[in-house]
């Protein structure tokens, strides 16, 4: 999917939160969205997942304007999103989390549950546990689980190793490096180390406005915790 993002601007009543943003995604890559806390990150999310309506700009899927578009008929087209927090369904057993999403995008019954699941061993093991008693590095693999059986040709990530223990962190880099090529993703991230052995691209968001962008090669963790330190 060829994904592009332009002059995004988004108020909250008179504050206004994304001023002009504009970014692309070239299909098969990583792009790192950087920022400090209130920089305007899970709002720029949420507005490419439909979750608000932004003031102004257009989102582009290989062209097609959708920025009027239902969650739901983003969702249909390939987007999936894995917000902070998870949100899975705790009351819920592990199966039915991710059996509930395939159904939901037709890939029920196909090979793609099977595929899904391999890349989080634990959760086979977790298979009749609900979502609930998992542990937090448990939810968040089957939150990313849960996303990526639906086949999305866009994978949305926001702060994916929050609270996360460091073995799982490295299990979902793992993960989202052997996706890369698959499909896209766009990555929302606090921590630095992982965004840069993860990302092809950056985007650096200070106060809703795009500040730097440029590619992974170019930009040395140096220039990188300048934008994110406190």
């Amino acid at each position: 999917m060829r994904f592009r993002v332009e002059d995004l601007d988004q108020h909250y009543g008179s504050a206004q939160v994304l001023r002009h943003v504009g970014f692309e995604i070239a299909p098969g890559e990583c792009l790192a969205v950087l920022g400090r806390n209130g920089a305007g990150k899970s709002t720029l999310l949420k507005c490419i997942m439909g979750l608000l309506a932004p003031s102004a700009g257009r989102i582009l899927l290989d062209e097609a304007d959708a920025t009027g578009w239902s969650p739901n008929r983003r969702s249909r087209a390939g987007l999936a999103y894995v917000p902070q927090g998870r949100e899975i369904f705790a009351e819920l057993t592990v199966g039915e989390n991710i059996e509930a999403a395939a159904r939901a995008h037709g890939t029920y019954g196909t090979a793609a549950t099977e595929e899904t699941v391999s890349l989080f061993p634990v959760l086979r093991d977790m298979w009749k546990r609900s979502g609930g008693a998992l542990s937090g590095g448990q939810q968040q693999q089957l939150a990313i689980a849960r996303a990526l059986v639906t086949q999305p040709r866009l994978l949305i990530l926001d702060e994916p190793t929050e609270g996360i223990q460091p073995n799982i962190v490295a299990l979902i880099g793992e993960v989202l490096r052997a996706l890369k090529g698959r499909l896209s993703i766009l990555l929302v991230e606090q921590y630095l180390d992982f965004a840069i052995d993860t990302a092809d691209a950056f985007v650096i968001l200070s106060r809703g406005s795009i500040v730097e962008t440029g590619r992974a090669e170019a930009m040395s963790r140096e220039h990188l915790t300048r934008f994110i330190a406190v």
